[in-house]
C-alpha cells in the first residue's frame, strides 16, 4: 500500500511469511498439538466429555477446559516497515489524480507543479519477485528526490546500510527476535548513474538514504524475503521452518532484476497480470463508468436504498485483484491479505477457518484465477496461524477454540481443484488426495454412535457450531462437512491410485450410518443447535437446526451460518435430491427451512458483531435460494455498511478505529457470481450436474450483460450474455474435462 503524496510518498512493506512467535521464538512451541507424554490422559478426559455429553439431560457440557493449552507463543503476522519516498520541494501542486488500474495492475499518480508533468507507477512483479516504484518528470528534477527504509519500531535488530551507491539494505528482526527478514533495494535514473548513497544520523541512530539530483527519471525496485522455510516443517527438521537466512538469495535476485530497464520490468509484470487475471475471466452487468466521481465519493454516495452496479462491479474486480495479488507466495492469503499495517494486526491476521479462510477462496475456481498452491501447501504443513484450543481467559473458551471440523471443510476447496479441472491427476494423487484420506482418516476415528437418542446413527461428539455454545453432539456443521468429505473419498479413490480398499470400506460403512445434519426444527428452521429441552426435538419439524438437539433459536442474529454451509459455499443441501427424502424429508422443505433459518438470522447486523463476510454470506446463500432481490439487498447492505473509502472491507465501521479484514473483498466474486451461475457439486457422478445460469439475476443487472471465461465443475468452461433478463449466445467448452468426469450435464435457466 502506498499513500500517493507528491512531495512525501510512503510505501508499505509486506512479506506473507513475516511472523511472530511460532517455533522462531520457542524452538519447544508445537503449535497446540497434544504430545506423545500426555496424549492418553488426554484421551481420557475426552472420553469424560463425551459421556458427560451423551448422559446429559439437554446434550451439552459446560468446558472443554481440560483439552486447552496455554497459547503461548502463537505469534502474529506482520508489517516490515515502509519505503520513504521525499522530495524537498514547494512547488505548488495541481492536477491531481490517483488511480489503481485493474486491467494492468498498476497503481498510477500524476500531477502538475508548474509548467512540468510528474507520473508515478507501482507494481510488484510475481515472476521477478520484486517491487518497483517509478517517478518521470518531463523536464529534469530541480531538487532532490531521497528514498530510505524506516523501520517499525516494535521490531528488533534493524538496520539499515550502504551496499553501494545505488543500493541500501534493510534488515531487522520480529517484535520478539524471532523470524529474520531483509530486504535489498536498488535506484536506478536517467540520465544514468544520478544516484549516491550516504549514511545520515536520524533519531540518533545512522540511515542508508539513496539520493537522485536532475533526472527526468527515478526509480527503485526492491526484494525482500525472510528465513521462513515452509520446507523445513516436518519431524526431520523438528518442525523448525527455519530456513538459511535471506541475504544470499536476494543478492542474486536483486541484481538481475535490475540488470532490465524500467520498460522491460514493467512488460514483465504486465504479461503475467494480463495471462493470469485479465485474460482469462471477465464480467459486465450493464454498468457505465462515472469518471467525474472519486471511489471515495461513489462510496460516500452508495446506499442501500439506490445501489450502483459500476460500484459493485469495481468491487468484484477488486476483490478478485486482491486475491491474485496476495496468494500466489509462499503462504495463503489471511485476514488481511498481505497487507498488515504494524506488528500486531486484530486476530493476528492469521487463517481463521471457520468461513475467513474459505471465503478468501470463494471466487479462485468460479473465475478461473490459479492461486490455491499456497494454500495446498498451507494445509499439508503448518504451524502458524490456526486458532486451535488456546486458553486465553474467558473469552477465548471453546466457543472460539474448539473447530476440528476446520480440515474437512477446506477439504472442499481441494476436492472442487480437481473437480473444476483446475488440478491434474498427478497433483491430486500427491498432494490432493493425501489431504483428504488424512481429513477422512482423522473422522472415521472420531465419530460415535448417538447414544443421546440411541437412534444408531454416528455424530461428532463434542462439537460446537462455530464461534457459538453450546458445547455438545451432532453440530449441523460438522455432520455436514463430513458427509461431504465421504463422498469426496468415493468419488476420488479410483483417480487416487490408493489400493487402500479397508479404508474405502469404513468410509463407506460410516458415511451410511452418519447423520446428515439435515433436521427441520419446531418453527420451521434448519437445526444447527438444540434448544434445550429434548421435547422440543421429538416434536414437528419445520425448521433447518444448528444442532441435532434443538438449541436454536428465532432471536439468534448470530454472524455464522454454519449449518446453512451445505446450501452455500457446499452442496449437501443445495443438491440434495429433487423427489428424494433421504432423510425423510423433501428438498423442498429443506430449502424452505433453510429459508427460514436465513431470514431469522437477520442480514448481517447482529448484537455480536458488524462485518462485512456475515453480509457477503448471506447474499450469497439468499442467491443460492433463487431470491435476486434478497441476495441484492443484502450486498447492497453489505457494500453501504462495511467498506471504506479505500474499498477495504471493515469490522466494526462505525468504531473510532474500524479493523480492515480482507474476507468480505475476496467473498464478493464468489457472491456475486453465484447470482449468475450456480453449479453444486453432487454426491456422485452418476447424478447430473445442474447448471443453472442467472439462478438470481437482480431486476437493476437485468437489462444486459456477460460473463466471459467462467468454469464450473466437470473442467467446464462457461460464457454468456444477456439481455433483459434472458441469457444468450451460451457457450460452453469442455476443455479441461477429464475422461473420468463424464456425466449427463443439464443446462436450466429463467
Amino acid at each position: 500500500m502506498v499513500t500517493g503524496g507528491t512531495t512525501d510518498d510512503i510505501i508499505q512493506l509486506n512479506i506473507e511469511s513475516f511472523w511472530s512467535g511460532g517455533p522462531f521464538a520457542n524452538s519447544s512451541y508445537t503449535g497446540g498439538n497434544p504430545q506423545a507424554y500426555n496424549a492418553a490422559a488426554l484421551g481420557d478426559e475426552l472420553s469424560r466429555i463425551r459421556k458427560a455429553i451423551f448422559k446429559s439431560p439437554i446434550g451439552e457440557t459446560n468446558t472443554l477446559a481440560p483439552l486447552t493449552y496455554p497459547g503461548l507463543n502463537y505469534g502474529s503476522y506482520s508489517g516490515n516497515g515502509l519505503i520513504a519516498v521525499s522530495r524537498n520541494t514547494t512547488a505548488s501542486k495541481s492536477n491531481y489524480l490517483r488511480w489503481l488500474d485493474l486491467d494492468s495492475g498498476l497503481l498510477k499518480t500524476a500531477w502538475s507543479e508548474g509548467k512540468a508533468s510528474f507520473r508515478r507507477e507501482y507494481f510488484c512483479s510475481y515472476p521477478t519477485r520484486s517491487c518497483t516504484s517509478y517517478l518521470k518528470s518531463d523536464r529534469p528534477l530541480a531538487d532532490t528526490l531521497s528514498y530510505s527504509f524506516v523501520a517499525l519500531q516494535a521490531l528488533q535488530d534493524t538496520s539499515t546500510t550502504c551496499v553501494d551507491s545505488s543500493t541500501i539494505k534493510y534488515r531487522g528482526r520480529s517484535e520478539d527476535s524471532g523470524m529474520s527478514f531483509e530486504f535489498l533495494a536498488k535506484v536506478k535514473t536517467v540520465p544514468r548513474n544520478m544516484v549516491q548513497c550516504q549514511m545520515i544520523l536520524s533519531e540518533g541512530k545512522k540511515t542508508a538514504v539513496l539520493t537522485v539530483q536532475h533526472a527526468t527519471e527515478s526509480w527503485i525496485t526492491w526484494v525482500g524475503d525472510t528465513n521462513y522455510n515452509i520446507d523445513a516443517g516436518g519431524p526431520e527438521h523438528d518442525f523448525s521452518f527455519k530456513g538459511p537466512d535471506p541475504h544470499a538469495s536476494l543478492a542474486r535476485i536483486l541484481p538481475m532484476v535490475t540488470s532490465l530497464s524500467y520498460d522491460e520490468l514493467r512488460q514483465i509484470h504486465l504479461h503475467d497480470y494480463y495471462e493470469g487475471f485479465s485474460s482469462k475471466f471477465s464480467l459486465d452487468i450493464g454498468t457505465i463508468p462515472n469518471f467525474s466521481k472519486s471511489t471515495k465519493d461513489q462510496v460516500g454516495a452508495y446506499t442501500r436504498e439506490k445501489g450502483n452496479p459500476h460500484l459493485e462491479l469495481v468491487l468484484f474486480n477488486f476483490g478478485r485483484y486482491l486475491l491474485f495479488s496476495s496468494a500466489r507466495g509462499t503462504l495463503p492469503a489471511n485476514l488481511q491479505g498481505v497487507w498488515a499495517k504494524g506488528t500486531r494486526p486484530a486476530w493476528s491476521a492469521d487463517y481463521h477457518a471457520n468461513i475467513n479462510t474459505q471465503m478468501n477462496y470463494w471466487g479462485a475456481e468460479i473465475t478461473d484465477l490459479d492461486v490455491t498452491a499456497s494454500l495446498w501447501d498451507y494445509m499439508a504443513m503448518n504451524i502458524f496461524g490456526h486458532t486451535g484450543m488456546k486458553d486465553w481467559g474467558p473469552w477465548v473458551s471453546a466457543t472460539w477454540a474448539n473447530y476440528p471440523a476446520a480440515g474437512a471443510w477446506m477439504m472442499t476447496h481441494v476436492i472442487d481443484h480437481l473437480d473444476y479441472g483446475s488440478g491434474s491427476i498427478e497433483w491430486w494423487q500427491k498432494q490432493g488426495w493425501p489431504l483428504v484420506k488424512g481429513t477422512a482418516e482423522f473422522w472415521l476415528d472420531n465419530l460415535f454412535v448417538d447414544l443421546f437418542h440411541d437412534d444408531g446413527t454416528m455424530v461428532v461428539n463434542p462439537c460446537n457450531s462455530p464461534e457459538q455454545d453450546p458445547i455438545t453432539f451432532g453440530c449441523a456443521h460438522f455432520q455436514q462437512m463430513i458427509w461431504e468429505v465421504f463422498n469426496g473419498i468415493e468419488k476420488g479413490f479410483e483417480l487416487s491410485g490408493d489400493t487402500d480398499i479397508a479404508f474405502l470400506s469404513e468410509v463407506r460403512a460410516k458415511k451410511a450410518r452418519l447423520d446428515r445434519g439435515l433436521h427441520i426444527g419446531s418453527w420451521g428452521q434448519l437445526m444447527g443447535k438444540s434448544m434445550a429441552e429434548y421435547e422440543l426435538w421429538t416434536s414437528a419439524y419445520s425448521k433447518a437446526s444448528e444442532w441435532k438437539v434443538e438449541k436454536d433459536r428465532k432471536t439468534d442474529l448470530h454472524r455464522h451460518l454454519s449449518h446453512l454451509v451445505g446450501l452455500y459455499p457446499s452442496y449437501s443441501i443445495a443438491s440434495y435430491p429433487e423427489g428424494g427424502s433421504v432423510v425423510g424429508l423433501t428438498k423442498s422443505e429443506l430449502l424452505k427451512a433453510a429459508a427460514t433459518s436465513l431470514k431469522h438470522r437477520g442480514d448481517g447486523r447482529g448484537p455480536d458483531a458488524d462485518a462485512g463476510w456475515e453480509k457477503v454470506w448471506r447474499a450469497a446463500c439468499w442467491a443460492q435460494l433463487g431470491d435476486g432481490e434478497k441476495f441484492y439487498s443484502v450486498l447492497k447492505y453489505a457494500v453501504d455498511t462495511n467498506f471504506g473509502h479505500n474499498l477495504f472491507s471493515l469490522y466494526e465501521p462505525r468504531s473510532i478505529n474500524p479493523i480492515f479484514q480482507i474476507d468480505a473483498n475476496l467473498g464478493i466474486p464468489g457472491a456475486m457470481m453465484n447470482a449468475l451461475l450456480q453449479a453444486p457439486d453432487t454426491s456422485s457422478y452418476d447424478s447430473p450436474l445442474i447448471i443453472t445460469i442467472l439462478p438470481a439475476l437482480p431486476k437493476v443487472w437485468s437489462a444486459r450483460g456477460s460473463v466471459k471465461g467462467a468454469r464450473v465443475r466437470g473442467g467446464i468452461g462457461i460464457s454468456f450474455a444477456w439481455r433483459d433478463g434472458r441469457p444468450y449466445d451460451v457457450v460452453l467448452r469442455f476443455d479441461r474435462m477429464k475422461a473420468y468426469q463424464s456425466r449427463e450435464v443439464h443446462i436450466v435457466y429463467n
